[in-house]
């Protein structure tokens, strides 16, 4: 193209974890583990803000999704720590050119409370994508079927300038 104008994408990531009946799984949400809370079924530590920031950038970037990245039937992932599988996908986005402008998330659960927390997670999913990152909470509004899982949605902006 030649013309000097930036490249700017959009990308958009979702995840869900239902919760785990399992009373050792902890419940681990943007890097932070929330005590007393039960935690979520999955191969990883089941973050889903990890999880959608991760598909977000990737997504936005072209280069895929966590799934294929990180697949759930590699034994290496087995209780990986979703906050650093965000750190490698970042350095893959950095490694095609890209830069990761900033990543906003709403994630879905009624309890426990996200706003003890939300800056400690802000800090590190920030950290981890090397960009401002924004979380929020929303609850299920009573609809029971939401209630049986945690669900985060995110969006990211990326942009790579033309040489």
């Amino acid at each position: 193209m030649g013309s000097g104008i930036a490249d700017i994408r959009v990308g958009q990531g979702f995840d869900v974890h239902p919760w785990s009946n399992d009373p050792d799984r902890a419940f681990t949400l943007g890097g932070v583990v929330f005590d007393g809370a039960p935690g979520l079924v999955g191969h990883s530590d089941a973050d889903v803000a990890a999880h959608a920031c991760t598909d977000a950038i990737l997504g936005a970037c072209g280069l895929g999704d966590i799934g294929m990245m990180f697949p759930d039937t590699a034994a290496e992932n087995a209780d990986a720590d979703s906050i650093e599988l965000l750190r490698i996908a970042t350095l893959r986005v950095h490694e095609a050119g890209w830069r990761i402008l900033n990543v906003d998330c709403t994630v879905v659960l009624d309890r426990p409370k996200l706003q003890p927390h939300r800056e400690v997670m802000i800090e590190r999913l920030s950290s981890a994508v090397q960009a401002p990152v924004s979380i929020k909470g929303k609850r299920t509004e009573g609809v029971t079927a939401l209630q049986e899982a945690v669900q985060c949605f995110a969006v990211a902006l990326v942009v790579r300038s033309e040489v």
